[in-house]
């Protein structure tokens, strides 16, 4: 009997992880006589993280009230696991992207308050370690929002009360925590970041995400300044300069205000997924493992999920192939470790329909039929 893990990113805007998977999986059990698979779940640290925890760990998913992106009250969701010690939260959930309409887009004006939120009610319910997804922000505040939600107080050169936006990181000079919630520092927080920008500058959180959050030119130069001021004040508070570290400038800032203000652990996303879902537990004995992605190009060696995968199973020695919906630089990829990779089209098909589920999903049964007769018969 042959043993498979399949272990797909979703195919955003076409199918999900699971979904992927399950498509892949009906078309091996038609191939092969015998076989078991094994189907895992997996996010990098974004949209869909809570949910791949939540489906190799079990847990409970929890509803709680907090502010979007604009002050506006919305229900949103994260879950506990390791009965209920541990928090699993996505800032997507209350800050997210795509809570806005696109002509709401703002970063002057966008708040990650409502995170400040969601982590509040996680303490309330006494956890002791939180596991935060930062992608796919809709701000660019520095997490001062967040840190507001939590009881500290942003004050100006007058010693007034400053805002939680991006308009306002100017005007910081100083960090009031003689209100704050203080037991967010005796909670372990890991958080998935994966991307390594600082937070300013030509590479930092303004110049290379606000365009994608509205921002026009005139608006990135007033955030950067703002950033740079602001990662002067966070300098001043936690003792050391935490504006170059790496994933500083995740989430419009929210990487350098959790590093600095909270202790906070900044990792691969991948990584922390496939730990704290005991990937290789589930792979070792396999047979051969397969993983993608919507797209696989030169990124995919950046960190994302086909290159998490390829890392943990090179441990054990097993063959790794790669299903994506386009390809390129294969020949880099290859050289990675991969010992096949698979386009699901050739380019000739329009994206439009290329991502329509049902050619998606006819697609992935092709591509699991051709690696059952060259890895499995």
């Amino acid at each position: 009997m042959k043993h498979i893990t399949l272990a797909f990113d979703s195919f955003k805007g076409s199918m999900s992880s699971l979904e992927v998977a399950d498509a892949f999986a009906n078309a091996l059990c038609r191939m092969l006589k015998e076989c078991d698979i094994r189907k895992v779940a997996i996010s990098d640290g974004g949209e869909g993280m809570t949910a791949s925890i939540l489906n190799s760990c079990g847990g409970e998913w929890l509803s709680v009230e907090v502010s979007d992106p604009l002050g506006r009250r919305r229900t949103c969701r994260y879950a506990l696991v390791d009965s209920g010690a541990t928090a699993v939260i996505e800032l997507a959930a209350a800050s997210g992207l795509t809570l806005l309409a696109p002509d709401e887009r703002n970063p002057l004006i966008t708040s990650t308050y409502g995170l400040g939120e969601i982590l509040r009610d996680a303490l309330d319910r006494g956890c002791q370690k939180i596991m935060l997804g930062i992608g796919g922000s809709a701000t660019n505040d520095g997490g001062v929002g967040m840190l507001q939600a939590l009881g500290y107080r942003f004050l100006d050169a007058a010693g007034c009360h400053v805002e939680g936006c991006g308009a306002a990181l100017q005007l910081i000079k100083s960090i009031d925590d003689s209100g704050a919630d203080i037991r967010l520092r005796g909670v372990d927080v890991v958080v998935a970041c994966d991307v390594d920008n600082p937070l300013y500058g030509e590479h930092g959180a303004a110049y290379v995400y606000a365009p994608q959050k509205g921002a026009d030119e005139a608006m990135v130069i007033r955030l950067d300044e703002g950033l740079r001021n602001y990662g002067e004040v966070l300098a001043a508070y936690c003792g050391r300069d935490v504006s170059q570290v790496s994933g500083a400038g995740a989430a419009g800032g929210v990487g350098a205000a959790l590093v600095a203000v909270v202790g906070a652990r900044l990792e691969r996303g991948i990584d922390m997924l496939l730990e704290a879902i005991a990937f290789e537990d589930t792979i070792r004995g396999c047979d051969l493992v397969v993983t993608g992605e919507g797209r696989i190009d030169s990124q995919t060696l950046c960190g994302k999920v086909p290159m998490g995968i390829l890392n943990a199973a090179k441990r054990h020695a097993l063959p790794v192939v790669a299903i994506g919906g386009s390809v390129e630089h294969s020949d880099a990829l290859y050289r990675a470790g991969f010992c096949d990779i698979v386009a699901l089209t050739d380019g000739s098909t329009p994206l439009s329909e290329a991502m329509r589920k049902d050619v998606t999903t006819l697609n992935i049964e092709r591509a699991a039929e051709y690696v059952a007769r060259k890895y499995l018969m």
